[in-house]
């Protein structure tokens, strides 16, 4: 399992940054893009340094459908291949619509297994309504966030029940930082409002998110 950071506002030399949020998941059988950030262009850009080719993108799951984090999904699908598009059910009804234009769709409500080892938690949330990843890894179970809007607190406490969380990367929004202590690895991304304190709290767990980081598990 990999997991390459592609959109953030935080980079590497040679990557472009922008506002929002998109990593790629690799396994032995899939390529999954989660999140497409803002800006296409930007996107392709990163991907392109990354040595990534968008033709050979499986399945796309998209967290939320705010604007950055669906913008480059167009930029996506104009290529070849059709990847499968995982989208909370919530999801507007114009962009699902448009989504159908070039491939198939997956509505998202409940957990749902996405392949070998990553699953959807489902709608999560009541305002805004977004779905989580959980991946499972040898190390314990990875979550990754989109925007976290329905917060982190209670929906972490749901998915210890689940295993042992080895990391949480991604987006954290407005949560607090208790929830968070004790998880060997924090990635915190975009638009986390406290990343500065993560980083002076838990320092051993703290790694800085920018575009162009990998993990490999």
């Amino acid at each position: 399992m990999n997991i390459r950071i592609l959109y953030n506002h935080k980079v590497k030399n040679g990557f472009k940054a922008g506002w929002g949020f998109s990593c790629l998941l690799e396994t032995i059988q899939d390529k999954i893009l989660f999140d497409t950030g803002w800006n296409g262009d930007i996107l392709l850009h990163n991907m392109k340094i990354a040595d990534i080719n968008p033709e050979e993108i499986d399945k796309i799951v998209i967290s939320h459908d705010h604007w950055d984090h669906i913008g480059g999904l167009n930029h996506i699908l104009k290529y070849g291949k059709k990847p499968e598009v995982y989208v909370p059910q919530s999801a507007s009804y114009n962009l699902k619509n448009e989504i159908k234009r070039f491939t198939n769709i997956t509505e998202i409500s409940n957990a749902k297994k996405i392949c070998e080892n990553i699953w959807s938690t489902g709608e999560m949330g009541e305002k805004i309504k977004e779905q989580f990843l959980i991946i499972k890894t040898e190390k314990g179970n990875i979550i990754l966030t989109g925007c976290a809007h329905p917060g982190l607190e209670s929906n972490i406490e749901k998915l210890r029940d689940l295993g042992e969380i080895y990391a949480v990367i991604g987006c954290f929004h407005h949560s607090k930082l208790d929830i968070l202590k004790g998880i060997p690895v924090i990635v915190p991304c975009h638009c986390t409002d406290n990343i500065k304190e993560i980083e002076q709290e838990m320092p051993d767990s703290y790694k800085n998110c920018v575009v162009g980081l990998n993990f490999n598990l």
